[in-house]
């Protein structure tokens, strides 16, 4: 199978390299003319996206935003414009699930299959470190797995089409929840006087024993599994009495830490002892 990228940057310039390492880049596509000047193996930027997709059975599109993904579609020069009998698109951009929706619908009416797959691990992508998210039907899917095998490092079937796409926005969702809670975290440590690095080399120490964002996720169902329930509720006590106590510091000085209030605030809906639609939520 050959494979085109439509979009060199930070990701796609890291699949371009990939897959001219296995021999399976066709083509490249950038704005810059000079993009894939110092990109091992990766040919001389092509005239258009059409002229990509004219000599390749996958594009994969690693722009940016939505509007971009539909400008190197659309046109006399886009991508469905060049497009061979059979070809298909693989979408690594996050967009939202609307968006989705509505280059789907362009894609469709082309009559070229649409693949959405949310990328993880953007700084190994020259390396085949990419974890693929994909969202199609088991036909759709098993089409383009060549390609991805020869980019990524796992190939994570989520489910039907949108669920790539909804799988990486949820990943995002954790990645920066994250960011805030670090942020919170930070602030009281430098107001009590704690080692903020000391106290990250001591969080990564014992990461295997905290379970982190991820601990309830894949659990049993605490509405049918009353051992389960147990859990939760004492997870629910102890996160309270322990962020009560993180408020108590930030009232001494006098700063606001929104996700601790709100956490308690829907201190049930966080366990999973209430639907996440519903109470508190």
């Amino acid at each position: 199978m050959k494979a085109g990228v439509i979009g060199l940057g930070a990701i796609g310039s890291g699949v371009a390299i990939c897959l001219a390492r296995t021999g399976q880049l066709a083509a490249a596509y950038d704005i810059r003319s000079d993009a894939s000047a110092d990109l091992t193996g990766v040919p001389e930027v092509a005239a258009s996206p059409a002229a990509v997709a004219g000599v390749s059975d996958v594009v994969i599109i690693a722009v940016v935003s939505a509007r971009q993904t539909i400008d190197v579609l659309s046109g006399p020069e886009g991508i469905l414009a060049g497009a061979r009998p059979g070809l298909s698109v693989v979408l690594v951009a996050t967009v939202s699930l609307t968006d989705l929706t509505a280059i789907r619908a362009i894609t469709d009416a082309a009559g070229v299959a649409l693949i959405d797959c949310g990328v993880t691990g953007g700084q190994r992508a020259r390396d085949n470190g990419l974890v693929c998210l994909v969202g199609g039907s088991d036909e759709a899917v098993a089409a383009v797995r060549p390609v991805l095998d020869g980019f990524a490092k796992l190939v994570a079937h989520m489910g039907p089409a949108g669920a790539g796409m909804a799988a990486k926005i949820a990943r995002n969702v954790i990645v920066y929840g994250c960011l805030r809670a670090g942020y919170e975290a930070a602030a009281l440590c430098r107001l009590t006087g704690v080692d903020v690095h000391a106290l990250s080399d001591a969080i990564d120490a014992s990461s295997d024993g905290v379970g982190g964002p991820l601990m309830l996720m894949t659990r049993a169902d605490p509405a049918t599994d009353p051992q389960e329930a147990g859990v939760r509720e004492y997870t629910r006590n102890l996160m309270v009495k322990d962020l009560d106590a993180a408020l108590d510091i930030a009232g001494t000085f006098g700063i606001q830490l929104p996700l601790v209030t709100m956490t308690i605030a829907t201190d049930r809906a966080v366990v999973g002892l209430a639907d996440v639609m519903g109470e508190k939520a």
